[in-house]
């Protein structure tokens, strides 16, 4: 069943519709009965999500949690904006997400808290009986990683991890390219998430975010998914091909240091020993022979361009989008040429893409944060595989302990577990 449950992926299994305002005009839902979820986590992304979901036919809205009570009740206003019943609503402490878990009217669930607490909740929303649309990253340790594997076997509920940059346009033609044959077998990815952050990593008072403390403590890669996730997909990781291991270094500390000095004011004293490196580098072989080199830097001085890259090296076509989104492509492209994707982006659309896309742009990332939602959605509703299930964001968020080891290690080999297994 390893293949079966991505199939979809590749073939364009059809999408439910749409977001917001022009979704709901797009199509009526198809089941009578919408599937009815809690959102847990309703801060700035819970709630862009929140909105989200509300101008999608197939979603109810039973419940909302969180430790804010200002989040809570504008969340409930929200889902009251939206024409349906005001929710339930829990937070005041840490645990009171539990209660939610406990009613009997909430199906499904959406994480959208700190990265830390993902894996935790997940595992007890799974074993309460709900399906789980998890943010990323799924867990920040192999244990959670493999409490968040057992739980889906025990259970049986479906669990999604909802790594929007896999539905970008662009990975999702390539991805189509690939199941058409152009590349050929795959040597090289690059991949990376380079993204000046630094002022999410303190608060208004100077003190450390939950990013900033996690960032602090943890001297590996704590951000992999955006960037590993489609070159994951497109590598075939967990269905032809697995991680295998890995190395990885990271640089000395300075961006985060500055930033607090130079734009908060912050002393010496209050900075504290500062973060243990700006910027790390995996490199992770496959089983196959693949390589994949992997970047993460959220610390440093950079104009945001775009907040992942991504290079891609196979038999019979080369692609990369630091300079554009280019190919090249043998027999196709003039001899030592680059091309621009525009032709290829028409040409081999993914059929989710095609169908979709009107509907898609409507939503956030260019449609992205749509496809997630709606291929959870329907994952439940009609019994079919996860797309990112939980091999998939057991092993992408794996990278988090595992680099940080080998950087502890000062860049010895750390092997990859096959949670296939």
């Amino acid at each position: 069943m390893e293949l079966d449950r991505r199939v979809f992926l590749t073939t364009g299994a059809a999408l439910a519709t749409g977001s917001l305002a022009a979704m709901r005009a797009f199509a009526a839902p198809r089941d009578p009965e919408p599937l009815r979820m809690g959102f847990i986590g309703v801060g700035s992304r819970g709630m862009g999500l929140l909105q989200l979901a509300l101008g999608m036919p197939g979603i109810r809205v039973a419940a909302v949690c969180d430790i804010d009570p200002g989040r809570v009740r504008a969340a409930q206003d929200l889902v009251e904006s939206a024409d349906q019943a005001r929710p339930a609503a829990y937070g005041a402490t840490p645990r009171a997400y539990r209660q939610l878990l406990a009613r009997d009217d909430v199906e499904a669930v959406l994480i959208a808290t700190p990265m830390q607490l993902h894996a935790t909740m997940a595992v007890d929303a799974l074993h309460a009986g709900k399906h789980v649309l998890s943010e990323v990253a799924a867990a920040v340790t192999l244990d959670e990683c493999w409490d968040l594997v057992h739980a889906v076997r025990e259970t049986g509920r479906t669990y999604m991890l909802a790594e929007n940059v896999c539905y970008y346009r662009q990975n999702m033609t390539v991805l189509e390219m690939l199941r058409q044959g152009l590349f050929g077998p795959l040597t090289y990815a690059e991949c990376g998430y380079v993204h000046d952050c630094r002022f999410l990593l303190y608060g208004p008072d100077g003190k450390l975010t939950w990013r900033g403390e996690l960032a602090r403590r943890c001297s590996g890669n704590w951000y992999p998914t955006h960037s590993l996730g489609p070159v994951a997909q497109w590598m075939g990781i967990n269905v032809t091909d697995r991680l295998e291991r890995l190395v990885s270094f990271s640089t000395r500390s300075v961006g985060a240091a500055h930033y607090a000095r130079e734009a908060l004011g912050l002393s010496e004293e209050a900075i504290g020993d500062g973060f243990i490196g700006d910027s790390n580098t995996c490199l992770i072989q496959t089983e196959s022979g693949a390589l994949i080199d992997l970047r993460y830097d959220v610390a440093s001085l950079r104009p945001v361009l775009s907040t992942t890259y991504f290079a891609l090296q196979g038999e019979r076509a080369s692609y990369e989008d630091r300079n554009g989104l280019r190919v090249h492509v043998e027999g196709r492209s003039g001899h030592e040429q680059w091309e621009a994707m525009d032709a290829y982006l028409e040409e081999f659309p993914h059929p989710l893409w095609s169908r979709w896309h009107d509907v898609a742009d409507a939503s956030g990332h260019g449609g992205a944060d749509f496809y997630a939602i709606q291929e959870f959605v329907d994952c439940v509703r009609e019994g079919r595989p996860s797309p990112i299930d939980v091999v998939d964001a057991a092993t992408w968020s794996s990278i988090i302990p595992l680099s940080a080891e080998s950087v502890r290690l000062g860049g010895a080999p750390v092997e990859v577990p096959d949670f296939r297994a």
